[in-house]
């Protein structure tokens, strides 16, 4: 089979995934085979290509926002069918046992693994994953590229969403506009939220409106108003300063990345007294996905894609980094036929 693997980090611009021939995966006993049709690229890719995130697998095949089909099942494994659709997440794995699986925090757990960074990923024509951390996907709402971006982006900014504590009506600032604010926003709406977007990006600032944002502008902009809560999803940590300059009394901020560069030395009177609440949000859960897809099939949710083919991951990545990606980028793996094995 295809795959597009990473075996030594390193800077994007050196284009480090290597297309490569290797042998289809087997599936373990409660596993399942799935045969991806496509695969969403994500900034997490990027940060797992370029070191930026510690203890990286190598070699590995990135990418954690994949549709795809079931072609075979492990030996006890009897939640899915062959021929059923399915999506696969970040969370690839959780003991269960560990203090925070115990408490609710299998995004957390002690012996997690994810997706594309400690277990092979999407970029690829197939991938193994436990049945129990599959998605179904609605058939009736998403095609395969739409369905893509839910997978992280959706259910991340979901949690982050829930995390800043925003109420119905209240003002909620979005601190840059890829693949996850485009689906918070409309979240956010559905919740009757008043959604403030600050975003470098002309192009971001006009899909942002398009989608139903009251404000634009850039992270150095004058809202005129406090905001209740805001995420950042920007992996940029002087927007801490930034939002925390902005947000009301009580109010919360809340970190969707997974890396993010330093965060500058602050004033505490003048930023975070009045019981503001800074915090970070890390991975997700089983349960986050399922009620994002729930939520996103009743709103329902619209993603906006560029599509891709699989030997154009190095290009993605690029268009990534440098801001170039309006939406989500999608990689388009298989077609209607299946491929050649």
């Amino acid at each position: 089979m295809r795959a597009m693997m990473l075996k030594e980090l390193a800077p994007i611009d050196s284009n480090p995934l290597e297309l490569v021939d290797i042998p289809i995966p087997e599936p373990g006993p409660e596993e399942i085979l799935i045969r991806n049709k496509v695969c969403g690229v994500c900034h997490t890719d990027l940060h797992t290509v370029e070191g930026e995130l510690p203890q990286v697998k190598l070699p590995i095949i990135p990418g954690h926002e994949v549709i795809g089909i079931v072609e075979k099942r492990g030996e006890i494994a009897s939640r899915f069918k062959e021929g059923d659709r399915v999506g696969v997440a970040w969370l690839n794995s959780a003991c269960g046992e560990c203090e925070f699986c115990l408490r609710g925090y299998e995004n957390l757990c002690v012996n997690a693994r994810f997706t594309g960074y400690s277990v092979n990923g999407g970029f690829a024509d197939y991938m193994v994953v436990p049945e129990k951390f599959a998605y179904i996907i609605p058939e009736r709402l998403y095609d395969d590229s739409e369905a893509a971006p839910l997978l992280c982006g959706g259910i991340v900014g979901y949690r982050a969403l829930r995390f800043s504590e925003i109420k119905p009506g209240q003002r909620l600032g979005l601190y840059g506009f890829g693949a996850s604010a485009h689906i918070a926003i409309q979240v956010a709406l559905f919740w009757e939220c008043e959604v403030y977007v600050f975003s470098r990006s002309e192009a971001h600032r006009a899909l942002a409106r398009k989608l139903g944002a009251s404000w634009t502008g850039t992270s150095k902009d004058n809202p005129q108003t406090k905001l209740h809560s805001s995420i950042i999803f920007a992996p940029a940590g002087e927007l801490v300063l930034d939002a925390l300059a902005v947000l009301e009394k009580g109010g919360t901020v809340a970190l969707a990345g997974i890396y993010m560069s330093p965060i500058p030395e602050m004033d505490y009177v003048k930023y975070l007294y009045q019981e503001r609440t800074l915090r970070s949000v890390a991975n997700a859960t089983r349960q986050d996905g399922e009620e994002l897809l729930r939520i996103a099939a009743e709103i329902p949710i619209r993603t906006v894609t560029q599509v891709f083919t699989l030997e154009e991951a190095n290009n993605v990545l690029h268009l990534l980094k440098a801001g170039k990606v309006n939406g989500a980028a999608v990689l388009q793996i298989s077609g209607t036929k299946d491929l050649e094995r």
